[in-house]
């Protein structure tokens, strides 16, 4: 409705004080016709901001990491170059719900981007810290699935990763190296 007083060629004319805009009926049914676009638009964005307000209230664990993935070398493949150099770390919304991983470009997009059932999953697993130019410290993490998928995740929050590490041992049901226990009964840290 904005753009109604910035239209330049419309005729003002004042009457008794006030102002009013002469429209032609090709002008009237334009705006009648944004209108009836912007009505859609919002009920589009109601219906989905409702869709994604149900996905995160029963989902374990939601939000942004930065993720990359990897796939493992095959038995006979020559080992994968070193890219740790490589900054290919894209933030995406993360979605754990039911049996399932979702990978979301944003938090509000519909439908997620990629998608890993956590029976699929059978490693989950810290990697080392890093440090990028300008940047603070990133805590990462990894998740290893059965087709040879790795996700690299990093967060620059260690609770964040910790959290995020518990609810996926606990929900895919592997055991981290730092669970192992050994003969004496004690946890191997």
């Amino acid at each position: 409705m904005l753009n109604l007083f910035s239209l330049r060629g419309l005729p003002w004319t004042g009457a008794n004080g006030q102002q009013k805009v002469q429209l032609t009926a090709a002008e009237l049914e334009s705006l009648r016709s944004e209108l009836a676009d912007i009505e859609e638009r919002e009920a589009h964005m109601k219906a989905r901001l409702e869709h994604i307000d149900g996905i995160l209230r029963s989902a374990r664990l939601s939000g942004y990491l930065y993720i990359r993935t990897r796939w493992t070398a095959l038995p006979g493949e020559p080992a994968p170059i070193d890219d740790t150099k490589v900054n290919d770390w894209l933030p995406r919304f993360i979605v754990l719900h039911g049996q399932c991983i979702f990978f979301y470009l944003l938090s509000t997009d519909l439908s997620p981007q990629d998608s890993t059932l956590l029976s699929d999953v059978v490693e989950v697993g810290s990697l080392p810290c890093f440090t990028r130019e300008d940047e603070g410290t990133r805590y990462s993490f990894y998740i290893l699935t059965r087709q040879g998928l790795r996700y690299e995740c990093s967060h620059v929050s260690q609770i964040q990763v910790d959290t995020w590490l518990s609810a996926l041992q606990t929900g895919c049901k592997v055991v981290s190296e730092s669970d192992v226990l050994v003969p004496n009964g004690s946890s191997k840290k």
